[in-house]
């Protein structure tokens, strides 16, 4: 039995014997040989928004870190001191609801996406499609377009080849490390961390997360590539979950394009019997991932519309209408109904819900974050000692009060306390100043009256009030216990 071609085979293989008594050995095929992918170079519509959009996600990757704002970084998620800057806004560790409101808001994007357009994010954000992009682009440079690529690989070892193989690699390794170096550059400042770098002082951590992030692009991005998105991402598993008859897909339209067949441009394709389709095999030469469109929708498509672009190309040489490979709808395609009312199909019921459900959660977190309260405060009561008497025979409780000053100057606050009648409140001097992005341990002593209070816990509330705005006040519960 002969395996299939392109399958690696087990090493021992299994005997079996056949009518005169004889073994032959059957080979049992593992897993699919990877075959190199040279994607062709296409132009037009969809390429022109790929470009733009590595552009534009790249310039705001690499140049975030290096923008200033209150003579800091404007964005620096500063775990050492567990704060995290964005702009003019300090967020702290008990901000983490908002991080959380974050990840359910992309990932309900993402859900809306995929049932309007598919897997769009794929083919024109994806980290991985772009740095991929972006390592292609290289390669052409250097190596060619996609026939001088297969040549030059065929070819055996020269001096040539090995001169333009350490140049692609050289630049594709530069660029990996420096996507670390800004990486690291979101955690740690990166002027700092690029000094450090020119000293040969970096961290053993920057040093790692550099070294980490760097290698996992150059690996990913130079030797992985499509099978990142064949094999390990998850999301091309559950995307059909979110397809349904009216999302808007990448597909071959067979009923124009079947019968296929070559031909030259001043034949008459419907006296030969053949549809608009020339199997010139561009459409499948130009996919990153290496599959042929024409067999259907498959799991590997990412949406890119290279396909469309190179299938364009060729209608346009041929003088045939253009859309042979388009976005479209399965249900445009077979016809149900024509590709001007695909907008209209596109708003059905998951798509609404999606759309509300986004909608309520971005308003919240936009409202969350507009009267957010730049101030922050803990009550932490003295579990050494919960209550003991005074010298003058009232009740003690001591507190710790830990207040955070979320805005980036410093700021004066008064502290006061309500709940008890008479209630009394020492510590240390009025107004507490608290430096910018920083917090304070305040040490305080409530003295409450025997007759003021009954055993077991009192409820209490502290209110901690900013000096230069009323509206900064934050009002705590905390208890007060007696005996």
């Amino acid at each position: 039995m002969t395996p299939a071609k392109g399958i690696k085979t087990l090493d021992r293989p299994v005997q079996k014997a056949n009518a005169s008594g004889a073994d032959d050995s059957l080979e049992v095929a593992l897993y699919e040989v990877r075959k190199k992918i040279y994607p062709r170079a296409v132009s037009g519509v969809l390429a022109s928004w790929r470009i733009a959009l590595v552009a534009l996600t790249q310039l705001v990757f690499y140049g975030l870190p290096w923008l200033t704002w209150n003579e800091r970084q404007a964005v620096l998620f500063d775990l050492a001191h567990r704060k995290f800057y964005i702009f003019g806004i300090v967020f702290w560790p008990q901000d983490f609801i908002l991080l959380t409101a974050l990840l359910v808001i992309s990932a309900l994007s993402l859900f809306l996406f995929t049932a309007i357009a598919g897997r769009l994010w794929c083919g024109f954000a994806c980290p991985q499609t772009v740095y991929t992009e972006m390592f292609l682009w290289i390669e052409q440079w250097v190596e060619g377009d996609r026939m001088k690529r297969m040549k030059l690989d065929q070819a055996p070892m020269s001096w040539r080849k090995l001169r333009l193989k350490a140049a692609k690699h050289g630049l594709w390794i530069a660029l990996s490390l420096w996507t670390g170096i800004t990486f690291v550059g979101y955690f740690t400042p990166i002027r700092e961390l690029l000094a450090e770098l020119a000293r040969f002082s970096l961290g053993p951590w920057e040093t790692f997360w550099v070294l980490f992030y760097g290698f996992a692009t150059y690996g990913n991005a130079g030797w992985m590539r499509e099978q990142v998105c064949k094999y390990m991402c998850p999301y091309a598993r559950f995307q059909s979950v979110m397809f349904d008859p009216d999302t808007l897909i990448v597909t071959y339209d067979r009923y124009r394009g079947e019968p296929r067949g070559a031909r030259s441009r001043s034949a008459e394709r419907k006296t030969l019997g053949l549809g608009d389709c020339v199997d010139c095999g561009i459409c499948v030469q130009a996919c990153p991932t290496g599959i042929d469109i024409r067999n259907g929708l498959q799991y590997e498509c990412i949406s890119c519309g290279a396909c469309i672009d190179g299938c364009n190309q060729v209608m346009d040489k041929m003088g045939y209408p253009r859309g042979l490979i388009r976005f479209s709808t399965e249900s445009a395609i077979e016809g149900k109904y024509s590709d001007r009312d695909i907008v209209k199909h596109l708003l059905r019921p998951r798509v609404l819900i999606y759309s509300a459900i986004l909608l309520a959660l971005v308003a919240a977190v936009a409202a969350t974050l507009y009267f957010r309260v730049p101030l922050k405060v803990n009550v932490i009561r003295d579990r050494a000692t919960l209550v003991r008497e005074a010298e003058d025979g009232r009740l003690e409780n001591v507190y710790r009060l830990q207040i955070f000053n979320t805005t980036e100057k410093p700021r004066l606050y008064t502290v006061t306390v309500s709940g008890i009648e008479g209630l009394e409140l020492e510590g240390e001097p009025q107004p507490i100043q608290v430096e910018g992005a920083s917090s304070r341990i305040v040490s305080v002593r409530l003295l409450a009256e025997r007759t003021a209070v009954e055993k077991g816990s009192n409820p209490v509330m502290f209110h901690v009030q900013a000096l230069d705005d009323e509206r900064v006040r934050i009002d705590e519960k905390s208890s007060f216990i007696a005996r």
